[in-house]
């Protein structure tokens, strides 16, 4: 069974590990970026969306684990906005290790994510997706996540 637990601060490092430079790649192929501007980017942008790692407030960072292996082994980690007002919470990062990928873990983490929000009386899931993230499109669709928008950018030069 899929577990989702609240990531431990020394856990965060390693989070940061992966994240920062798959957000990084993502800013630089997404918006037209250097790789050193994209990275400089993506390190300010979690400096200042968690100062305080996994015990920013208003922020929800997890590690997702599979009870079923017997361990407390890491498999993915996801990261949430909850609003209450709303009841609605915003996934900012949902990713599987890539050495457990293709297993049904992301489907089942999401499966986990919806049944513990709607617990806390949570309505809606919303997110963003990178439009060349095909991997994930299939995965939100397949769990019944609906396209809402298109983010566009173009980039300008200076005149």
């Amino acid at each position: 069974m899929i577990v989702l637990r609240p990531m431990h601060g020394s856990e965060f490092p390693e989070y940061l590990d992966y994240f920062i430079p798959d957000y990084a790649a993502e800013i630089s192929t997404n918006y037209g970026l250097s790789n050193t501007v994209a990275l400089a980017q993506a390190k300010r942008e979690v400096a200042d969306d968690l100062p305080n790692g996994p015990d920013t407030e208003g922020q929800v960072l997890l590690c997702i684990t599979d009870d079923e292996r017997g361990n407390d082994d890491v498999i993915g980690y996801l990261w949430y906005r909850p609003d209450k007002d709303s009841r609605s919470a915003f996934i900012c990062d949902f990713h599987i290790l890539r050495a457990y990928q293709g297993n049904g873990y992301g489907k089942r983490a999401l499966s986990a994510l919806e049944a513990t929000l709607s617990d806390k009386g949570f309505e809606q899931i919303r997110l963003r997706v990178a439009a060349d993230n095909e991997r994930a499109h299939h995965i939100y669709r397949t769990g019944g996540f609906r396209t809402t928008g298109i983010n566009m950018s173009k980039r300008i030069s200076k005149a």
